[in-house]
């Protein structure tokens, strides 16, 4: 089910489509909501209460309680609209425990675009909602980090010395780690392994394809991704070579804005979204291709978040319509390039903002299928999120461990030998709880596994240095 092509415009004044949520004035404020995009009635009443979507939802799952249902929340999502809730504590913290995972979405069969309802709430929270201190805090130091891989780039010497020259061990031995909140110490346990050839090393402006060309495409580099996933976005460069496609990467490109609306924080990912257009603009490229599955379903829905504005409105919704996931591009175009075996036991591991907010399940294991040798293992409840979800994992930590574990013992449980997803967070996520539980598999992006067997050899752990001669070449 494919989420993207069917949303219904909101209805908003004239005034309303060029004020922006900055400028809504306290005189437009009625009930729990602002004039600004409150979640809109219309949708929320294609909701049947039919409770299909309950054995999807993570968080009912684990507690069953109807208010931490998607339908419990559309319920508070009308009470806010009539003026009979009251935004406080207890009724912002039914949302903040949402997971934003859209399997809802997939399992209704009404239609009901949650997507859309969920983050329109949450960007009514963070305008009119006052969090505490500490909570406000962490999350504004999330958002001048993780967004800007320039700040990122400047913490790298800093924890490769951690992890690299005995201070992790010695913090762990000591049990240091906890005399720190909860939220930071998941934010430590979530680190990768960090080398510092991300500091040395870009991929080129223009790769050439191999052989005739088929198409030209950009390449979002992602912000934390390229930075400690940056073998993940060289391994696509070669794929995307490898199969015809002459590969464009624009050096100044920013931040998608896909944690920013996902976390209810509207002016940045708008600002964010209307630079990256401006900079993938300038390309003549048939798709922007994306492999964090979580910058991919926000950059389809542009035309949505820049459906107000004068000037970006139609640019986006045709920017939108060029973004494809990289699994959805490569099996739309079909294998060139040969594949040697991989003798491995592969699971799946579905990206939620890929399996329900894009609709794409088949694309990974159709590639994945075309590796000789390499068998897709499936397991059960491969449909519920593992707990990554955004920054989810560092608001809510508990939630998101239980969630992961509860993963983790499903993929053992299927005899797997590796696991693959396409999704930088599900990665981290799922390594962090391996090395918790202390059952380690290998984990890589599809793309990874694609990538080994066109050149080849056989899928690596994340080495901490690759050779410069796997580095894609410049045309």
């Amino acid at each position: 089910m494919n989420t993207q092509s069917t949303i219904i415009p909101l209805r908003t004044s004239a005034s309303s489509a060029v004020q922006g949520p900055e400028s809504v004035s306290k005189s437009s404020i009625t009930g729990v909501f602002d004039q600004h995009h409150p979640p809109a009635s219309q949708l929320i009443d294609k909701c049947v209460h039919c409770g299909f979507c309950l054995p999807a939802c993570p968080t009912y799952t684990l507690w069953r309680e109807e208010m931490d249902s998607p339908r419990g929340r559309l319920y508070l999502m009308q009470m806010g609209l009539a003026g009979e809730a009251t935004l406080d504590s207890t009724y912002v913290r039914h949302f903040d425990q949402c997971l934003g995972c859209m399997a809802c979405v997939s399992a209704c069969p009404s239609g009901v675009q949650y997507d859309l309802l969920i983050e329109a709430t949450r960007a009514q929270i963070e305008r009119r909602y006052s969090r505490p201190a500490g909570d406000r805090f962490f999350r504004w130091l999330l958002f001048q980090l993780f967004p800007h891989p320039g700040r990122l780039r400047v913490t790298l010497p800093f924890l490769w010395a951690y992890q690299n020259l005995g201070i992790r061990k010695l913090v762990h031995a000591l049990g240091l780690l906890k005399l720190l909140p909860e939220r930071f110490r998941a934010m430590e346990e979530l680190l990768p392994q960090v080398s510092l050839r991300a500091l040395r090393s870009h991929l080129p402006l223009r790769i050439a394809p191999q052989g005739t060309r088929r198409l030209r495409v950009g390449l979002l580099l992602g912000c934390v991704q390229r930075l400690f996933f940056d073998e993940t976005n060289a391994a696509t460069a070669r794929v995307l070579a490898a199969e015809g496609c002459e590969v464009i990467i624009p050096r100044q490109q920013g931040c998608c804005g896909a944690l920013m609306a996902h976390a209810g924080r509207e002016v940045e990912a708008v600002a964010a979204a209307r630079a990256l257009i401006d900079t993938f603009e300038r390309e003549a490229m048939d798709a922007l291709v994306i492999n964090a599955a979580g910058c991919g379903s926000h950059a389809k829905l542009y035309g949505h978040l820049l459906r107000d504005d004068l000037e970006y409105a139609e640019r986006a919704r045709a920017f939108a319509a060029k973004c494809k996931d990289v699994s959805e591009l490569l099996a739309g175009l079909g294998p060139r390039a040969p594949r040697h075996a991989i003798p491995l036991r592969v699971v799946v591991q579905d990206s939620c903002h890929l399996l329900h907010a894009q609709g794409i399940r088949n694309a990974p294991r159709e590639l994945l299928a075309g590796i000789p040798a390499l068998q897709v293992v499936e397991i059960a409840e491969s449909e519920l999120c593992c707990g990554s979800a955004g920054i989810f994992n560092l608001v809510e930590p508990k939630t998101a461990n239980e969630l992961g574990e509860r993963k983790l013992r499903n993929i053992l449980a299927a005899g797997a030998e590796a696991v693959a997803s396409g999704n930088p967070g599900c990665l981290l996520h799922l390594q962090a709880t391996m090395r918790r539980l202390g059952d380690a598999l290998p984990a890589f992006h599809t793309i990874e596994l694609l990538d080994a067997s066109i050149r080849g050899i056989m899928p690596q752990r994340r080495p901490v240095e690759a050779s410069k001669a796997e580095r894609p070449k410049a045309a």
